[in-house]
């Protein structure tokens, strides 16, 4: 397959989906859960029939409740979200459903204060800021020995473009999956920006790697543009069905596992699914790039 002489569709591809995201991202933004605003996420099983939500929100709209949100779950469940950093609103919250449903079940009760939840919000920021930047250092000291015809430092900048990529294009379809239909994001949504990160950059690297071996090939490196297309054709159908192995267990825990994990497989899927994609079309083609614009000078 003729990938990197076909590369400028690839950008136009990545070019469309990342402007999207950002557009998204500018117009409605992430939608904070109760880990970056703070407040009570209370969890309710209701053993016989539930309740419209709609009659169970007036119920709780009495008590004057800040920024109250309810979710339907599986499992005849409801969450209760509400921002207080008063435990007494808490306990006439959960009185409050017990008289109203007496065989409403309340399973659990989490409660953040504000002050916790903006240390969370400035950690998950530099935790990612801290992975992205690590990467880059390792890659560049990884290939430092292979100066010719492309600089170690540019594998490293192709493979954080290429990650950029994939954390936009998860970002985006998150922050129109919140406008949507209400998701929000979380501590577990971090989670899994940093193993997408981790993901992807090992499916990059797995490609440069080839791209290092087939360069001490004889006329590899005159023909560089040949030798980066040859090694992504070499790694593809490793990339591909590892990716696919995951994708099929994503799937199953989506369809099949909790309301809890829902969300947190679905940014992995994304996520997991735009990385595949960046390493293959992407990364290496930035290399290209470099490659010619530095013929081009000569």
């Amino acid at each position: 397959m003729r990938i990197i002489q076909q590369r400028n569709k690839f950008f136009i591809l990545s070019g469309i989906l990342v402007v999207a995201s950002l557009v998204m991202l500018a117009i409605w933004g992430l939608k904070p859960g109760i880990d970056f605003r703070g407040g009570v996420l209370t969890e309710i099983k209701f053993t016989e029939q539930m309740p419209n939500k709609d009659d169970f929100r007036k119920q709780l709209q009495e008590l004057n409740l800040s920024d109250l949100t309810i979710q339907t779950s599986g499992n005849n469940k409801m969450l209760v979200r509400f921002i207080s950093d008063d435990d007494d609103i808490n306990t006439k919250v959960q009185s409050k459903i017990k008289t109203t449903y007496p065989k409403a079940i309340v399973e659990r009760t989490s409660f953040i204060s504000s002050a916790i939840s903006q240390e969370l919000k400035s950690k998950a920021i530099q935790a990612t800021i801290v992975a992205i930047i690590g990467i880059m250092f390792y890659i560049m000291w990884a290939f430092r020995k292979v100066s010719y015809p492309v600089e170690s430092w540019k594998y490293g900048f192709g493979a954080i473009i290429a990650l950029a990529h994939d954390i936009i294009i998860t970002l985006g379809a998150f922050a129109f999956l919140g406008h949507q239909y209400g998701v929000e994001v979380n501590i577990p949504f971090i989670a899994a920006l940093l193993t997408i990160l981790g993901y992807s950059v090992n499916d990059t690297i797995v490609i440069f790697d080839r791209i290092r071996e087939n360069l001490n090939k004889a006329e590899a490196k005159k023909h560089f543009e040949d030798t980066v297309n040859r090694s992504i054709n070499e790694s593809m159908s490793r990339s591909l069905n590892t990716s696919l192995t995951v994708v099929v267990v994503l799937l199953a825990i989506i369809f099949f596992g909790g309301e809890s994990i829902k969300y947190f497989s679905i940014a992995l899927l994304i996520g997991i699914v735009a990385g595949t994609y960046s390493s293959i079309f992407v990364a290496s083609a930035i290399l290209v790039e470099f490659w010619r614009k530095k013929l081009s000078k000569k």
